[in-house]
């Protein structure tokens, strides 16, 4: 009796909450739309194993799905139900974004470049091209807008996160209030992946502590295969599997990661495909083409150079891109080529022959590079037609996520940490790369010129928002299902922020208000899918205004009409003094683009009420979206003191533990001061050889090793000259305590407080010890100034990446020995009252002087 009563109570207690049972019911049915404050639309018999729905979106994740079954005391008259799959709205395309880097708008052939990129052709001529598209003018405040839809600094990465600072526009954190794109797809029922560079996880989070919340995956993209940072060696990357490091070059001559990143991201829609073909993906495809180092192989190599597309120069060039431009009526037929700046560039004619003989290769590598990552892409491309689903997959290829890249010298680089390092080589000691351009023994980057040409027909390059040099990209959508306007172009201002709310409209999804229990920021980007139809081929643009600011230089894009300040510092003076008032310092030159497309005429003069008009809208616009304090400093930047797993630390004990991939920002930085680096170690009978500990790599870093059982501590000054302190004997089997300990001559980083920095890269004594003894000194004219590769890593007990020394090792270059202890100690000068002083002087000298 107590039973029937007590079923009976659970029965009516639970009635109101269940449907009934689903195995009553047929198994499929049509789509139904459930009406409410979203409409959403299911499919299959509630509750069964196949059942599926849409969410309402607007606030992630969607709260849990209420049971549909039926609960009696006992499971043989209960019914089960299961939620539904969540998938996306009917009819949403596949996702496929594609942004390449440091591509200029005049390089691919799809825009007017003499450069073959067939496979941005193809998207072009399948659907629409676009031709006032825009950048941030550098990488990763770019990538930051392109998957939040919002304005960089607005997500905190005004800046690259290498020359982060505490201030809310800039110090490359995306806050919780900021979902990006592949969060919100996946909480709608997408697979979302990552393919390639990762430039938006700040510096001190990337080592094996983490934090992982600021890494593809722990920002809604479930796989990641690709390198974190600016960029990588593309023969030996820095390269992650989802967070864990990964190394297949090794002992594989030839793996190039532009080739292998093709590969693995056609194996993720391959087994995504045969899973289940119906299950939709988003595929954010971001290879290090062509960003510095320039790493083609081979056989693109020859096969570009065997073209002669860069015999007659630049500025003949410039004149082919040009023409070219205005027969496939990618610019519109009034417009003007710009002036070649021979106040900062030379023209070809100027250059000698063993000059043109080390551009002409720096040309072809590039172009190269470019050609060898577009064919790359066209592999992934072409595997979305294989599985059959190009027609309703939604492709998105953005050509460059800045301008050309300057930032390798008027003459450039064997090496682009040179550079980055205030390094300039001549083109004599660069000949001696010529033979390996390219290869993995080069970090090459083009001269300035090339760059220049590769902006046609615009001015400047990356770095500098406010001429189209270095923000205006090629852009091309296909959406075959949608877009029937094959090989249209299409001429209204748009953003890079506009890209996520454009897929948001392709896809049906609304942009979430609330994202894990935090109000959610407003997308702040439009979208761009009015222009799909033919009908707005010619209509206004929805995106009016939008401001331009980057390390100082301040734009403003409003109706029609661009504010542009002029560069103080070319893109390529990486190491100098800052601009310390950059909110008053810069001239401004006023364009009416909807007549000057080029930014060829400044009418600032003839309309001193518009500049006004535009100066106030831009500083209104900076503080609304976390622009100010304005910073034009570079080298300052770099080395800020930063939140990190090492901040504030001078002395750094480890283990012994053989550990390896600790990046900057959490591994000890020995740059401009003074240090003691100490192994207690065991060499087994019969002797050892091994890494004991190094940072760095090939371009520059040290390295303490045995080497034929004898200890080595080599300093390699970025690949120019390598300083070695070596013992004269084996070590014997048995303990023993290996030190270096470096005397540093100079102020160290403290001299840039005073916009001065006659503090770095100065010289110093090194003094190698094994059991307390004085095997070697030697004495360095310099130490590096600035930074270390940034793709390389502080390892003990082995080698990652490349070797400090290549006549010496390969990598992994396992220790064979036991390392009991290491400890890194630091000693950074301290500036006296004297020396506070001068700098003072100096400094209000300079300021006079300006």
């Amino acid at each position: 009796m107590a039973l029937s009563r007590i079923s009976i109570s659970v029965a009516v207690f639970l009635a109101p909450c269940f449907a009934s049972a689903w195995a009553q019911q047929a198994t499929t049915v049509a789509p139904v739309t459930v009406v409410g404050a979203e409409a959403r639309e299911t499919t299959g018999a509630p509750g069964s194993p196949d059942a599926t729905t849409t969410i309402d979106g607007r606030y992630l994740p969607p709260p849990p799905q209420s049971f549909k079954g039926k609960i009696e005391l006992n499971a043989a008259q209960s019914t089960p139900a299961w939620p539904a799959r969540v998938v996306p709205p009917e009819g949403a395309p596949n996702i496929l974004l594609i942004m390449t880097d440091d591509v200029g708008f005049a390089a691919p052939s799809t825009f007017g470049g003499v450069i073959p990129t067939p496979a941005l052709d193809r998207i072009a001529a399948n659907g629409l091209r676009y031709t006032n598209f825009h950048s941030t003018s550098l990488c990763s405040p770019t990538r930051a807008a392109l998957i939040t839809g919002r304005n960089h600094h607005s997500v905190g990465f005004g800046v690259v996160s290498e020359a982060a600072s505490g201030f809310p526009g800039y110090n490359s954190v995306i806050g919780k209030d900021s979902a990006t794109i592949g969060r919100i797809l996946l909480d709608n029922g997408y697979r979302t992946s990552w393919f390639g560079k990762d430039h938006n996880t700040p510096t001190w989070d990337v080592s094996q502590a983490g934090p992982f919340d600021q890494w593809p995956t722990g920002m809604g993209f479930e796989y990641f295969y690709g390198f974190v940072g600016g960029d990588a060696n593309q023969w030996e990357p820095n390269l992650f599997r989802n967070t864990t490091a990964i190394y297949p070059y090794v002992g594989h001559p030839g793996w190039n990661l532009t080739t292998a990143m093709a590969d693995d991201a056609i194996h993720w829609m391959n087994q995504l495909n045969d899973i289940n073909p119906s299950m939709p993906f988003f595929l954010y495809y971001v290879p290090g083409g062509t960003h510095a180092p320039h790493h083609p192989t081979p056989e693109w190599i020859k096969k570009i150079s065997d073209m002669h597309l860069f015999d007659k120069g630049w500025n003949a060039l410039r004149d082919q891109i040009f023409a070219n431009q205005k027969r496939l009526g990618v610019i519109p037929q009034d417009a003007k080529l710009t002036p070649w700046p021979d106040k900062l560039l030379k023209q070809w004619d100027q250059a000698t022959d063993e000059e043109k003989k080390l551009y002409i290769r720096q040309a072809d590598v590039y172009a190269a590079f470019l050609a060898y990552t577009d064919h790359e892409i066209g592999r992934v491309i072409q595997a979305v037609e294989d599985m059959g689903k190009l027609d309703n997959t939604l492709i998105i290829y953005i050509s460059g996520d800045n301008g050309a890249s300057a930032e390798g010298s008027p003459n450039g680089t064997p090496s682009e940490v040179l550079q980055f390092n205030g390094i300039e080589l001549p083109v004599a000691e660069q000949m001696k790369f010529y033979d390996v351009w390219g290869s993995q023994y080069a970090y090459n980057h083009m001269a300035v010129p090339w760059a220049w040409a590769f902006d046609t027909p615009y001015k400047w390059t990356k770095q500098v928002p406010s001429f189209f040099g270095g923000t205006r990209q090629g852009m091309a959508i296909s959406w075959p299902a949608r877009i029937k306007d094959k090989g249209g172009t299409r001429w209204q201002f748009h953003h890079v922020n506009d890209v996520m709310p454009t897929i948001l409209e392709a896809t049906g999804i609304a942009a979430p208000v609330m994202v894990d229990g935090i109000a959610q920021k407003p997308i702040e980007g439009v979208s761009m899918v009015y222009t799909f139809d033919k009908a707005n081929a010619d209509a206004p643009t929805r995106h009016p205004t939008q401001y331009f600011e980057m390390l100082g230089v301040q734009g403003l894009y409003n109706d029609g009409w661009m504010l542009s300040a002029v560069p103080i510092r070319a893109p390529w003076e990486l190491l100098g003094k800052a601009t310390e008032d950059p909110a008053s310092a810069f001239k401004f030159e006023l364009y009416d683009v909807r007549h000057d497309w080029t930014q060829y005429t400044d009418v600032a003069a003839a309309n001193p009420a518009k500049v006004r008009e535009m100066t106030d809208l831009m500083f209104a616009e900076f503080a609304k979206y976390q622009v100010l304090p304005l910073d034009a400093s570079v080298a300052t930047r770099m080395v800020t003191p930063r939140p990190s797993m090492s901040a504030g630390r001078k002395v750094f004990t480890y283990s012994g533990e053989p550990i390896s991939g600790i990046p900057r920002g959490t591994a000890p930085s020995v740059l401009n001061t003074s240090y003691t680096i100490a192994a207690d170690i065991e060499v087994p009978q019969g002797g050892a050889d091994g890494m004991i500990v190094t940072d760095g790599g090939r371009f520059g870093g040290y390295g303490m090793y045995l080497l034929k059982g004898k200890p080595v501590f080599l300093w390699n000054l970025l690949d120019l000259k390598r300083i070695r302190w070596e013992g004269a004997e084996a070590l014997a089997p048995g303990k023993h305590t290996v030190e270096y300990d470096f005397k540093y001559d100079g102020l160290g980083f403290a001299t840039l407080a005073f916009n001065n920095i006659s503090g770095l890269g100065r010289g110093g004594t090194g003094t190698l010890k094994v059991d307390g003894k004085v095997v070697s000194t030697q004495t360095l004219e310099h130490t590096v100034p600035l930074t270390l590769p940034w793709d390389e890593t502080f390892d003990i007990g082995s080698d990652t990446g490349t070797p400090v020394d290549d006549q010496d090792y390969r990598v992994p270059f396992n220790f064979a020995g036991k390392i009991d202890k290491l400890t890194v100690s630091i000693e950074p000068p301290r500036l006296t009252p004297a020396d506070v002083a001068s700098l003072k002087a100096a400094e209000a000298k300079a300021n006079d002087a300006q």
